[in-house]
């Protein structure tokens, strides 16, 4: 960990766009009472092949505006081509987003035109071929392995690639096996990957959601955690709980060990990600 310790700390809470004006009007409530403790960034998810695109773009404008505090647009690049991605620039430009996290995304549904781009690498090198260091760029971290990758070497080999082509810093996919993070700090740290990574933290809100989609992206829950989800069935209560404790742990463990921070996603709801972060002891 001695390679993440030296970085500045950084604290991030993660929305999606709202599809509706009333749920827009529910966000602005959640990133009012998110503000409150004074986050270094918030940022805002882009759907599969830009599907989110103008909700994305209006939902970081109205946080920016409203709160003062930066906002990281994502932006995946498949089925992009170079003219859309650098016009997508220059709106960020005129909008004062100094911040992207770049992804490859996912392929749209009856989509199979691929565009300019193979891989997030690709997008970073892009935006730092036409933007130089204009905008901070993150990108994902997978400690458990991307679920498409061959094997972990490939998966570490992909995620240097991405670095070198001028990634910032990375924010991992969520996680809830600590030592699946430790030991991929310690295989960066064997190439040479000298970027902050920021652990991805996800509150426990609904399980069954929560299962169907750590199944599909490869985020591992260990069976002791299915099991006590599985007996607490409907009680959400206990549910809740239960995630506020164990994450609460697990955080305050990355902290003392070092982390350049924590990135909360927090599934448009407040309270469970301000739960946690009231009983944390940050350090100096």
């Amino acid at each position: 960990m001695q390679s993440q310790q030296k970085f500045p700390k950084s604290y991030s809470f993660e929305f999606f766009p709202p599809r509706t004006d009333q749920g827009l009007v529910k966000l602005e409530t959640v990133w009012n009472q998110l503000a409150e403790v004074k986050p270094d960034f918030f940022s805002v998810t882009y759907g599969a092949g830009g599907s989110t695109r103008e909700n994305t773009l209006n939902t970081v404008k109205s946080i920016q505006q409203n709160t003062g505090i930066e906002v990281a647009h994502h932006l995946s690049c498949v089925a992009a081509t170079y003219a859309s991605i650098d016009e997508i620039l220059q709106q960020f430009r005129q909008n004062n987003i100094k911040r992207i996290v770049a992804l490859r995304g996912d392929m749209p549904s009856g989509m199979h035109v691929r565009g300019d781009f193979n891989y997030a690498s690709d997008l970073v090198e892009f935006i730092r071929k036409q933007c130089g260091d204009e905008f901070q760029i993150e990108i994902a971290a997978y400690p458990e392995m991307h679920p498409q990758a061959a094997n972990p070497e490939k998966d570490l080999e992909h995620f240097k690639i991405k670095v070198d082509a001028g990634a910032d810093r990375a924010i991992t996919q969520y996680f809830y096996n600590i030592d699946a993070y430790f030991a991929f700090i310690e295989s960066c740290e064997k190439v040479n990957i000298d970027v902050p990574i920021i652990p991805g933290i996800m509150p426990i809100i609904n399980f069954s959601q929560l299962a169907r989609f750590s199944d599909a992206c490869g985020a591992e829950i260990p069976r002791w955690i299915r099991k006590r989800m599985e007996g607490y069935g409907d009680d959400s209560a206990s549910i809740r709980a239960f995630s506020t404790e164990f994450l609460t742990g697990m955080v305050q463990r990355l902290l003392d060990n070092g982390v350049p921070g924590v990135h909360f996603y927090t599934m448009n709801q407040a309270r469970p990600t301000l739960a946690i972060w009231e009983q944390l002891s940050f350090p100096e």
